[in-house]
């Protein structure tokens, strides 16, 4: 019997995915559970797996390997899609990919599947990153083949087979977590002039019921990676746990927005991206001080790039690698402490420091100093302004003016 192995998540379309692999291909189904802080998800997923039809299955620890490898990278960059989005979904694919193709290298299975909707990005993710590091393996997409169309229709193909879904009728949200977020997607949020329920966040205290005194927290980076918390040196894992408690608890990283998927429609989604969200802040903050303007001005530029790399799922790709070489250049002097006052879902800068700070206060100061010669700046004024006052001379003379 050939072997196909499983990008398991426990969730609606992946537990039906089993029955349907084995009824239609007649393949003996391994299921794989990446470890990317999922949390108590996790529990129930090596008993539920069986029960769907698995031949086996396996849960892999890969926190760490997803914190330094994938949400560092990213974080450092710089990278946004969109002005909003923190990529967290996007940042996880290439590696369960990875994994993915590693299972099926120890087991000698043929192909690998995912459960992805033929609608989405997350097939182009996956997809990517297996031509990128098995071209020889078979993919398969249900959802590009079935007959399925809808969440109540996979409920219901659950249901008639006897396997338990963590979803129902009444609240079948599409849902994605892991250390850096966790996404919603569906049902009533399909209609963007819909406010999401106050009981739709899971890992985000609503800033309404969030507490009445803000909370302070600092955060210590080397070379651009956060390293301590509140005078504390952390692993990565732990101190993404923790800020993520802490930011989640003061309403912080709530993202609601209406983004341009890759396939070329518009989707809808909600993120709670807490301690994501202050991570980003933090780093910006701490760039502003030591980054001079050019290299500043030019990374923006390169992180719009970089954001639409890993949204689009090109991660194991040339353009990615060698972005990633020149952010880790900028990033030699983004060593110092950040602090932040989060307070009701707000997340401002509170104070920076830094060894390699770039700002000067008796340069910058407003008031009396023995260093800055005002002069100097009429000059500067006249020969920075000098191609406008010959434009504005020729329309002049040819009567433009």
């Amino acid at each position: 019997m050939p072997k196909i192995v499983l990008a398991y998540s426990g969730g609606l379309d992946t537990s039906i995915i089993i029955p349907w692999l084995k009824e239609k291909y007649g393949y003996e189904v391994i299921a794989l559970a990446v470890d990317l802080g999922q949390g108590e998800e996790l529990a129930p997923l090596r008993e539920k797996a069986v029960q769907s039809g698995a031949a086996k299955i396996y849960i892999e620890d890969a926190r760490k390997e997803f914190v330094e490898e994938y949400i560092f990278p990213t974080l450092k960059s710089g990278a946004v899609y969109e002005g909003k989005y923190l990529l967290g979904t996007a940042m996880a694919r290439p590696l369960i990919a990875k994994k993915l193709v590693e299972t099926a290298q120890k087991e000698g299975a043929e192909a690998v599947a995912h459960g992805a909707t033929g609608k989405g990005n997350d097939q182009v993710r996956f997809e990517l990153a297996l031509k990128a590091l098995a071209p020889e393996l078979k993919i398969v997409a249900p959802w590009r083949e079935w007959d399925i169309r809808s969440r109540e229709d996979a409920v219901d193909y659950a249901r008639a087979r006897g396997i338990p879904v963590p979803v129902s009728k009444e609240r079948p949200y599409s849902m994605d977590r892991n250390l850096w977020h966790l996404s919603h997607e569906g049902a009533d949020l399909e209609d963007p002039r819909h406010e999401p329920a106050l009981d739709l966040y899971l890992l985000i205290n609503p800033p309404e019921k969030a507490p009445d005194r803000p909370t302070y927290v600092e955060i210590e980076f080397e070379r651009g990676i956060p390293v301590g918390l509140n005078g504390a040196d952390l692993d990565p894992v732990a101190l993404m746990e923790r800020l993520n408690a802490i930011a989640g608890e003061n309403g912080v990283g709530i993202i609601d927005m209406v983004e341009n998927r890759l396939v070329g429609m518009k989707s809808r989604g909600v993120y709670e991206t807490p301690a994501g969200t202050v991570l980003f802040h933090a780093h910006r903050e701490l760039e502003l001080l030591t980054l001079d303007r050019a290299t500043l001005h030019f990374k923006e530029l390169a992180a719009s790039r970089y954001a639409e790399l890993v949204y689009d799922g090109v991660w194991f790709a040339p353009l990615r690698e060698a972005l990633d070489a020149f952010v880790d250049h900028t990033q030699k002097t983004v060593t110092g402490t950040v602090l932040m006052k989060l307070y009701k879902g707000n997340c401002v800068p509170a104070g920076t420091r830094s060894p390699y700070s770039l700002y000067h206060q008796e340069l910058s100061t407003f008031g009396r100093d023995e260093i800055y010669n005002q002069r100097d700046a009429e000059g500067f004024i006249n020969l920075f302004g000098l191609p406008l006052k010959v434009r504005a001379l020729m329309e002049k003379r040819a009567g433009k003016r």
